[in-house]
Formats: C-alpha cells, structure tokens, sequence
C-alpha cells in the first residue's frame, strides 16, 4: 500500500526537485499530469461545467502554469473556457500558456468582464506561498471572489498558507486539489479548501521520514483480525484504571470503548461509585473497587498484572495520593499502556520497558513535556510532537486539527478525521479505549495509537450524518462503529489518478 505523505512546503519544493535531479522526471512532464489531473478531476467534481464552462484565473508561477495545462485539457474535450490572470514567469509556465494559445483556449483581458461560468479555478498561488496575497495577486483574489461561482483550487485557495496553515483570505474553495499527498495547510485549515482530493501526477517515492496520513485503506488493513476458532482470552484483555468520586462516566466510556473496539475482556479498576455505576449498566466488565491511591491495593495489583493493555487516568483525579498510586501501577509488569487524562497531568517520569501511549490535548500537553514544547507546538505541532516521543520514549497522539502521532521509530502519522462533534467530554475517554484494545491485540504503540484516533474520528463522521455534529454523544460514536467495520472491510480504491479524497468536517 502506497503512503502519503503530509507534506510541508520545504519538503514539497525537496520532493519535486527529487523527482526532476534524482529521477530525472522532467517538470514539463509534472506539469502536464497536475493539470490534466485537475481538468479531470473538475469534470468529476462539477458535472454542470460540461455546458456552463469554467474560468481559469492563473498567476504568474507554476501553479498558473498548471491551470494553462487544465485549461487546454478542457478545451480538447469541447468544454467551454476561458483564462485569464498574469502573464507567466517561468519557462514551464510560458510553455504551457504557449501551447493553449496554439490550442486556440479563449483568453480574457484583465479588465475585461469575466463570463459568468459553472466554476471559477484559483490557480493564482501555489504550495509555496506564504502571508497574504498582495498586488496583482491580491486583486485576482478579490475577483475570483465577487465573480460568485464555487471555486476550485489548484494547490490550495490564494491567501492560505500551505504549511502553517494561515489562513489569510480571501478565498474559500468547495473543492481543492493537490499532488501527491495532502499539505499540512490542507489539514490545519480544513474550512478553507473544502473536499481536499489528491492526485497522483507521477512523483516519485517520497523521503520516508515525511509524516504520512492515516486513511480507511490504512487502517482497514490494519484493524485486528477475528478468527473463527478464537475465544475471549485471545481477543485482548484490557484493565482500565480510573473513575474516581464524581468522575464515573469517563472510565465507563474507556471501559465501552475497549468493549467496542474488540476487546476480549476488559476489567475496571476504579471508586466504589463507578464500580457500582458499572455494575448496573455495563455487566460486561469485571471490575475491581480500589481507593486509587496511595497504596496500590494486591487485587489492583493483580488486575494490571492480568492484562494485555492497560489504559490508565480516565476520571482518575489529581488528589496527591493519585501521584503515589500511579507510579506503583507503572511500577508493575511493563504492558503496553495509554497514559490519558489525569494521568498526564500526575506522570511521574520514565518507567523504562513499557511501552507507553500518551494521548494529550493541547493543555495536557503542556503538563506533560513543559511550556517551551507546547508554545512551539502552536507553530508547529508536527517538530514538537516528535521532541516530545523523545523527551518521554514512548509514543505521543497530540489531539487537535490534525491529530499527530509521533514515537522513536518510523514516522509520523497525521489523522485528518472527525469533526467539531468530538469537541465535548467523553471523547477522549473513547480514544483512549479504542487504542487500549488495539494495544491488547499485539498491534505497536505507534500503530494502536494511529489506527485508534482514525476509529474515533471516522466513527463521528459516520455518526454526525444521523445525529449532526452538534448533538453527537459519545454513545453516538460507539452506535456508528459497526458501520465503521463494514465500510473498512468493503473498501476500494479509488480510480486512478485519485489517491485519497478527504470530505470536508461535518460543522452543523
């Protein structure tokens, strides 16, 4: 399966100069393939531009030279369209406005009227833009604007910043196209590109230290495997640690999530309140009454040391006996563990031979690893979430638009799902759940950690198309995870040059 890469705009520009010095692709040949691409991929987007037309609004760069490119594929197939916008300044750019002109593609002066068409396409600036859009690119911004029409970009919408994510204005695109892998400005910005779809142009295996993006494709070949000669013990036992006086409902989420994810048995540790809580409404789980601190009580010790995985913090509280009662649990035999929620806030510091999943918000984070890496993740969560997996050795998920996962070995995993119906409390319990039962079943800490957030956040996505985003509950996540199965288990590819189509967030 082919990977892709989430790329920055030094690590775009490094791949397109790897495809042209090391691979010897001519970028002519890069160039005629984007914008065919595009040309393509509009016709499918925008069936109505097939009598409407589009318009073409091209910047004096490559990314202009590939609407030339777009425009010429249009007019071959009798679409209606016309071009308008800088003169180019590149040699491919000028060859590839040389050869629509030769096509006869209409062309429209700048201060002439533009048509009225079914689309416009931004193909202004490209993924090396960076702050707003000034002069004469400014003013092609403001008009794709007020012409009206949806947009369709190329790269990504003039004004946003494909690294950072920046989102300057003024124009929103309904759909966006882009080569190879998605932008981090794509992910970060996700509001401004509309349907992100990426396209395959011919480039060349990227730089395998590039963070990759956590698909279907991905994690349905992924997702723990049942068997039919398998009984409960070998579907994973998870214990989950948490769900101290007045905190009962995020242990139970964590404990439904392991259940829901595949979990063989999961067993909770927790306050007489949510162990009596569980017992009425989650028979499935055993459980275990613990005063969670200061001592680690033997029949604690023994439900962590029964475990495949262990998820540890949910509900659990700050009290200063929790400090005491963590570093004993990860004192115990080193099982693959979810540090999450309060835990991240009481962490004691390594426990070397266990591997460790932290899954922090922003603000946990900052707990966590310390002011200078949480402000530095504010610029770039992708470099602080790896000095982070350092700093601890063990795995980081910092939550957020995109999540990103990072560990000491492979690289980076970014998952662009979900949408704003996860911003409410039980959410991360879910995550932490799911990651659990996928730690139980064998799978690595970076690869539990990755194949757990896409679970969650695709399984809010499927479950926002009932509920909305606005009123969806943790319940609803875990309700839409058998139709999560069956699509991941039917999955296709998509047709070439498709790679991967990512749907804007449900936000209503």
């Amino acid at each position: 399966m082919t990977l892709l890469p989430v790329l920055s705009a030094t690590e775009a520009a490094a791949w397109d100069a790897a495809a042209r010095t090391q691979f010897h692709i001519p970028s002519r040949v890069l160039m005629e393939s984007a914008g065919r691409a595009c040309a393509g991929a509009l016709c499918r987007e925008v069936p109505d531009v097939v009598e409407r037309g589009a318009l073409v609004v091209v910047g004096a760069g490559n990314n202009g030279g590939d609407g030339w490119v777009c425009a010429r594929a249009l007019h071959a197939a009798r679409i209606p369209v016309w071009v308008t916008g800088l003169d180019p300044k590149t040699d491919d750019g000028v060859d590839s406005r040389a050869l629509a002109r030769l096509d006869g593609v209409p062309e429209v002066g700048r201060n002439e009227q533009w048509p009225a068409t079914a689309v416009v396409v931004d193909a202004v600036l490209g993924t090396g833009a960076s702050g707003p859009a000034r002069g004469e690119g400014l003013a092609l911004a403001e008009g794709i604007v007020a012409a009206g029409a949806p947009v369709f970009a190329i790269d990504g919408p003039t004004g946003l910043d494909l690294s950072s994510g920046e989102a300057h204005g003024p124009v929103r695109a309904r759909w966006t196209v882009t080569f190879g892998g998605p932008r981090r400005g794509h992910l970060l910005a996700r509001e401004w590109c509309g349907r992100v779809i990426v396209v395959d142009i011919g480039f060349p295996p990227v730089d395998p230290s590039v963070p990759v993006l956590v698909t279907d494709a991905w994690a349905g070949a992924r997702l723990p495997r049942l068997l039919p000669t398998m009984h409960k013990g070998d579907r994973g036992r998870v214990t989950v640690v948490g769900g101290a006086a007045g905190m009962t409902g995020a242990a139970l989420h964590a404990a439904r999530a392991a259940l829901a994810a595949g979990a063989g048995l999961v067993k909770l540790v927790a306050g007489a309140e949510t162990i009596a809580a569980a017992r009425t409404s989650l028979p499935d789980v055993l459980t275990v009454a613990s005063q969670l601190g200061p001592t680690l009580e033997p029949a604690a010790a023994e439900a962590l040391g029964w475990a495949d995985a262990v998820v540890i913090g949910p509900g659990l509280g700050r009290d200063p006996a929790r400090r005491d009662f963590l570093a004993a649990a990860l004192a115990l035999r080193a099982v693959p563990t979810v540090v999450d929620a309060d835990a991240l806030v009481l962490f004691p510091g390594l426990t070397p031979g266990r591997p460790l999943v932290f899954t922090p918000h922003l603000g946990e984070f900052r707990a966590l690893v310390g002011d200078s890496l949480a402000d530095a993740a504010a610029n770039d969560r992708w470099a602080a979430v790896a000095k982070a997996a350092t700093k601890l050795h063990g795995t980081v998920l910092l939550k957020g638009v995109p999540t990103v996962i990072a560990d000491v070995r492979g690289p980076m995993h970014v998952v662009a799902s979900g949408n704003p119906g996860l911003a409410t409390g039980g959410s991360g319990d879910l995550l932490s759940g799911f990651i659990g039962a996928y730690l139980a079943r064998g799978t690595t800490a970076l690869e539990a950690a990755a194949l757990g957030a896409q679970t969650l956040g695709r399984a809010a996505e499927l479950g926002a198309r009932q509920w909305t985003a606005r009123s969806l509950r943790p319940a609803d996540v875990l309700a839409a995870l058998p139709d999560l199965w069956r699509a991941w288990g039917a999955a296709r590819p998509y047709p070439p040059p498709v790679l991967e189509v990512l749907e804007p967030p449900e936000a209503t």
